[in-house]
């Protein structure tokens, strides 16, 4: 018997490289540490996503209670064995029609969602044009397709000239585009129409991930397709969560019926992972409708996002132009940004810190999401608070 309980580890700590690895990332300002946050706190919160205001909504929250206390606090399995409700598909339905889609299929998350559609609707005889600066889901995605068989190309960020290049050099009769509607750093859209075109004429796939323009952009917050004059578009699948302008949790396919079906009989982030759970379903559902109700909220956020952006150059500050609910304010460091962050959240601010890995171009941030509920007073307060702790770097 070894006194390492007889497993015959080669090392006494097979884990001790951790303590280096965390050093360098300590040195590099890019320590990430669990913050948990009280329900109430008096603090304003400019960091969650919760654009439209519909979390704790009263409709919403009593939804979600009622579906947790008739159908159970999980689903409890699978969609395919038993984590399928009638209230999945209800959301479905209702998520499809105010999209402007044949069909809908619900995830657990909108990380399984985008994981679900790109290695379905890939592999092996496939090729994928990629923006530069996609979601994290996105890339891993990718990855996971690549080592399915399927080749990748990345284009310039936004760029649809620079992806009908790569699809023209990509020789596989597959061929799918694959793009952020909305950025989650800097919250700039990219050219829907222009990549829609791109694909139509090539004769290839577009795969939209539309988690920040559901609920914020287009009429009445129906989206990026909508905004673009695109809605209901042969050839383009959108994905989006649940967990941001609805409030609750959980992800979306929005496609074609063939699409989603062959996302139900081959996604394997649909297929082996656990059906969301009812009272999330029960709560987007009850968020999505009340933004039929009140269409005017998608309006409200962007133009609060609007308001923020402006603001913060009046003080100087790299800011940039809002396309939605995200606003990004330029930071000299990670370092800076992450001691930006605490000195904003002491004042009485929450905001949130984007730094590499996260940022694709290397360069960290503070983000600022606007809420259709921040009014005049809010949007005052946000600025000074913002300007008064900013670093010494981007003092005038």
């Amino acid at each position: 018997m070894t006194g390492d309980g007889g497993m015959g580890w080669a090392s006494s700590d097979p884990f001790g490289w951790l303590d280096d690895a965390a050093r360098e990332r300590a040195a590099a300002g890019l320590t990430r540490v669990l913050r948990p946050r009280p329900p109430e706190d008096g603090v304003l919160d400019l960091a969650g996503n919760d654009y439209l205001g519909l979390s704790r909504h009263p409709e919403v929250t009593a939804a979600a209670s009622a579906a947790a206390a008739r159908w159970g606090a999980g689903a409890t399995g699978s969609r395919l064995v038993t984590g399928d409700t009638a209230l999945h598909g209800e959301l479905e339905a209702e998520l499809a029609d105010f999209y402007g889609a044949e069909a809908a299929l619900v995830f657990s998350s909108g990380y399984t969602a985008n994981l679900g559609a790109v290695t379905a609707l890939s592999g092996s005889g496939a090729h994928l044009v990629c923006d530069r600066h996609n979601h994290a889901s996105l890339i891993d995605a990718t990855r996971l397709a690549r080592a399915a068989g399927a080749r990748m190309t990345l284009f310039d960020h936004a760029d649809a000239t620079a992806a009908k290049s790569a699809l023209a050099a990509a020789a596989e009769a597959r061929r799918l585009v694959v793009s952020d509607a909305v950025f989650s750093v800097d919250g700039d859209r990219t050219d829907v129409a222009g990549l829609a075109r791109v694909c139509r004429e090539d004769g290839a796939g577009l795969l939209l991930d539309d988690a920040h323009g559901l609920g914020v952009v287009g009429d009445g917050g129906r989206g990026s397709l909508t905004s673009a004059g695109l809605r209901g578009a042969p050839g383009v699948v959108a994905t989006a969560t649940l967990s941001k302008a609805l409030g609750a949790q959980g992800g979306v396919v929005l496609a074609s019926r063939r699409v989603v079906r062959h996302l139900v009989e081959t996604a394997r982030s649909f297929i082996f992972d656990t059906g969301l759970a009812p009272a999330a379903a029960a709560g987007a559902l009850a968020a999505l409708r009340v933004l039929r109700a009140e269409p005017e909220r998608a309006e409200r956020v962007r133009r609060a996002a609007r308001r923020l952006a402006a603001g913060l150059r009046a003080l100087g500050l790299r800011a940039s132009t809002p396309d939605a609910a995200v606003v990004a304010v330029a930071a000299p460091s990670p370092g800076e940004a992450v001691a930006w962050v605490g000195r904003c959240r002491a004042a009485g601010l929450r905001v949130a810190c984007f730094r590499p890995p996260s940022v694709p171009d290397g360069r960290s941030r503070l983000r600022l999401t606007a809420r259709a509920d921040l009014d005049d007073t809010a949007v005052a307060r946000v600025l000074h608070i913002v300007g008064a702790t900013r670093p010494r770097a981007l003092r005038a």
